[in-house]
């Protein structure tokens, strides 16, 4: 209990005895005074408390979404920035550019994560920071391990939800390889046909860690009872929000800095009524250009698909094999998405 004591003006007596007894007796009062103050003992501020991390620099935010829109902030672009709220202090996003290695520890051929050794695995992902870092020095790098946690599986499991969950022992495997880069992770989950609101409680008590964030792929949520591969699924504005807001709920139990959920998507149907997803202060949104194929047709996607539906912020999907199919043809390179409107702010390797 802190108290403000104020010194009040006293008045001098003219005898020298009288100013002594004033003095004693104003000694003995004040003693049986702070004799009755019960003085609050010091307490120890947690680790996790809000002021670990650092206030948010609204103006900095708003500066660095211009930039991604590639406007001067006195003239903003129709669609970009998106007016959406503030995010809670501590959000990864605007301010850095997350490049992340997708896929599955089991498969080599699900992406680059699961494909090579782990050493050599994330030297490549290091040095593909390195080109983002060299190619826009204003924005730093944070490296990503993207792993596909709940797989989409061709035929029924034994509850008929078609997907497989990845045991713990494998998701440990890869929060242990990103502390070896200092990185974050997200877990990724192709539901088939399950669900965001069965899958994401199996998930959470990684998603209280600081640095596991989230990925849908509504290629793999098959609504329609249909087999995942058969056709390409979808998710709702209303299942990003489920998300969002499971997520958001978690960050303020533990005081955590905000969370990031990546949508997939290479098609207008795979996400619907995307006017409607609500980013949070504790969720940020990226909505992941995921379509393969040659430079014209990624760009075309992109442009069709991700910056004309502005939900939050933007990704984009390179893949090492998929995207060099035709003869002749190269991989996009960090300078040619850096002239994209917006700029996205998160980079896949797959």
């Amino acid at each position: 209990m802190k108290h403000n004591l104020k010194i009040q003006p006293r008045y001098v007596a003219k005898s020298g005895v009288l100013a002594l007894l004033f003095f004693l007796m104003a000694l003995f009062l004040a003693s049986l005074y702070f004799r009755s103050i019960k003085i609050a003992p010091t307490v120890a501020v947690p680790e996790t408390s809000a002021d670990q991390h650092p206030k948010l620099d609204f103006d900095a935010y708003d500066k660095k979404l211009y930039e991604i829109a590639g406007s001067p902030s006195s003239t903003p672009p129709a669609l970009w920035p998106v007016k959406t709220v503030y995010p809670k202090a501590g959000a990864i996003l605007p301010f850095n550019r997350i490049v992340a290695y997708y896929g599955n520890l089991y498969s080599k051929g699900m992406g680059v994560l699961g494909e090579y050794p782990e050493h050599q695995m994330l030297d490549m992902l290091q040095a593909e920071a390195k080109k983002w870092e060299t190619a826009d020095p204003a924005t730093p790098v944070v490296p990503a391990l993207h792993y596909i946690a709940v797989v989409a599986q061709a035929g029924p499991r034994a509850d008929g939800k078609y997907r497989a969950r990845m045991p713990d022992k494998e998701i440990d495997k890869v929060l242990k390889m990103a502390e070896k880069i200092q990185g974050i992770v997200f877990l990724d989950i192709q539901a088939g046909l399950s669900n965001l609101q069965i899958e994401l409680p199996r998930l959470e008590k990684y998603l209280k860690l600081p640095h596991v964030h989230l990925g849908v792929d509504p290629e793999f949520a098959m609504k329609n009872g249909a087999a995942p591969g058969t056709a390409i699924g979808s998710l709702d504005a209303t299942d990003i929000n489920f998300a969002a807001n499971y997520l958001a709920e978690i960050v303020r139990k533990n005081n955590l800095p905000p969370k990031i959920i990546v949508v997939h998507r290479f098609t207008q149907k795979m996400l619907t009524n995307y006017r409607n997803v609500n980013p949070l202060p504790e969720a940020q949104i990226v909505i992941n250009m995921d379509g393969f194929g040659g430079q014209p047709n990624k760009i075309n996607t992109y442009k069709q698909f991700i910056s004309k539906e502005p939900v939050q912020f933007t990704g984009f999907k390179l893949f090492y094999k998929n995207d060099l199919r035709r003869p002749g043809s190269t991989l996009l390179l960090p300078a040619d998405l850096l002239k994209l409107v917006p700029i996205p702010v998160y980079i896949q390797y797959q």
